[in-house]
């Protein structure tokens, strides 16, 4: 979704960032019924309906429909569609990438998350973006962990992406992260790449976003006459991951991740802590 439209940096209790880790478990369970929907000859708004049934169930609230007006429950974006991808009849075909975006809200605490999906036998080149990406975000989360300030995460993303063997990935600059909190979409704002600003130091109480989005050309973009999709101008394909992250006093704690990151943290010698009450 967009940049942030505040400019304070909120910082949350102990309290309000469990409230914020339960919206991200039910976040994690509707994206998991939306990735299980997933398989040719399936439409973009199936997908959709089965994110919705998740959170209908669990009498949430969604902050992506109604968003300036956003129509559907989550982002559905598909091959060259790189974010904001709206579902709808589009039925998928094997080998297609997709990105699902989405969010939901527990008694007034936002969450918001993204993964990519491959439709059946995908291009090697396609999962290798993905997973490039996927990993990129990990190294962004543990940047958050470990770093003093926000600019170290897209340090961090950078120095990743930029040393991986084969075909260079490009890595979008008009799309970025952001804290969340009361808000889905909240100051600071998160690049994924190095800039040389250090950015707001990283405090404890501190919620972000982080959501690296990569393509296999071109980083310039467009957005579709529906005034939303947005897509690669030279028509490279895209990926896009993205979790909800808590720096509390005792460490973080990954609030769209059922284990808080633990098992992909670990390696990255990043043990992630519960919030505690």
């Amino acid at each position: 979704m967009a940049v942030a439209s505040q400019r304070k940096i909120e910082y949350k209790n102990n309290g309000q960032l469990r409230i914020m880790a339960q919206a991200g478990v039910l976040l994690s369970e509707a994206l998991d019924a939306a990735v299980a929907a997933v398989a040719p000859g399936v439409t973009t708004d199936e997908i959709d309906a089965a994110f919705a049934e998740v959170v209908d169930a669990a009498g949430a609230q969604y902050n992506f429909l109604g968003y300036y007006g956003y129509p559907k429950h989550i982002c559905v974006s598909v091959n060259d569609e790189v974010v904001h991808g709206i579902p709808g009849p589009r039925k998928l075909a094997e080998g297609d990438i997709l990105s699902i975006d989405g969010g939901c809200v527990v008694r007034g605490w936002n969450a918001d998350s993204a993964r990519t999906v491959i439709v059946g036998e995908g291009d090697p080149e396609d999962v290798r973006l993905s997973e490039i990406t996927r990993q990129a975000m990990w190294r962004g989360i543990a940047a958050f962990a470990k770093g003093s300030f926000v600019g170290d995460i897209g340090d961090a993303i950078d120095d990743f992406v930029s040393a991986q063997d084969g075909a260079p990935l490009g890595i979008l600059e008009d799309y970025v992260g952001h804290g969340i909190g009361s808000a889905m979409h909240m100051a600071p704002d998160v690049l994924n790449y190095r800039t040389g600003h250090r950015g707001a130091k990283i405090k404890p109480g501190m919620a972000l976003a982080i959501e690296p989005m990569l393509v296999r050309g071109s980083i310039d973009t467009k957005t579709l006459d529906d005034e939303w999709t947005v897509v690669t101008t030279d028509g490279s394909r895209a990926s896009q991951w993205e979790h909800s992250v808590a720096r509390h006093p005792g460490g973080i704690w990954v609030l769209t991740a059922p284990d808080g990151g633990a098992s992909e943290l670990g390696p990255l010698g990043v043990t992630p802590v519960p919030i505690p009450a």
